[in-house]
């Protein structure tokens, strides 16, 4: 179910979704735990949620491209707390391999240490090099493979592809901005991005919301 009324989608052409609001579809969405996959600070007023597929080509050109511009001018500065949510294209294989190994560097505390390894340059996605990166970042290598291994994290990893689903994205990579404090409104709507755009639609709609955040 996509989440109407609560959501504008950035495209060609950005434009409000004005259907009936069901609160049961939007409980909960937006809510960040501190789970080792947040950057930026936690009371940032704008926050970007981010459903990503480590073995998705547009994904990778956002983290190579548009990432390191939004984390300099907005994240290192306070203004965006960033949130990357797993959203696997396939119910196995490699891309659920890449996330689960990312959860078990996160149960050590290293999550974006893993993460931006699975995304980096001369990059593979199998089980040895995700061991090789396991040892490369210094975790715990017998309990990296038995979490690894026993593929823990499998139902939280399609929660979040779920709840992508319910933001209305059926593919990768798909980003929510909204405001930190209050989430998606009727009056203020999250703003859906679906697809890797460049920076500055990125900037363009960080500012709007920046703007209209509520003063602390």
């Amino acid at each position: 179910m996509m989440v109407v009324g609560l959501t504008r989608i950035i495209g060609l052409v950005l434009f409000l979704i004005s259907l009936t609001l069901d609160p049961l579809a939007v409980a909960g969405i937006g809510e960040a735990t501190d789970d080792g996959r947040v950057r930026g600070r936690v009371d940032a007023p704008v926050t970007l949620i981010e459903y990503s597929d480590f073995t998705c080509g547009y994904c990778l050109k956002f983290f190579r491209d548009t990432w390191p511009k939004l984390q300099a001018k907005y994240v290192e500065t306070g203004k965006l707390r960033f949130v990357y949510r797993d959203y696997p294209r396939a119910d196995r294989g490699v891309g659920v391999d890449a996330a689960v190994a990312a959860r078990c560097a996160g149960a050590q505390g290293h999550y974006w240490a893993m993460h931006d390894r699975l995304f980096g340059e001369g990059r593979r996605l199998d089980s040895e090099a995700f061991r090789s990166y396991a040892r490369t970042i210094g975790l715990d290598q017998v309990v990296f493979a038995q979490c690894f291994d026993e593929r823990r994290y499998l139902e939280s990893i399609f929660q979040d592809r779920q709840e992508a689903n319910r933001w209305g994205f059926h593919g990768t990579p798909g980003f929510i901005l909204m405001h930190t404090v209050g989430g998606a409104t009727e009056k203020e709507p999250a703003v859906a991005i679906p697809g890797a755009f460049p920076f500055d639609d990125f900037a363009e709609e960080i500012e709007r919301l920046l703007r209209s955040a509520p003063r602390s």
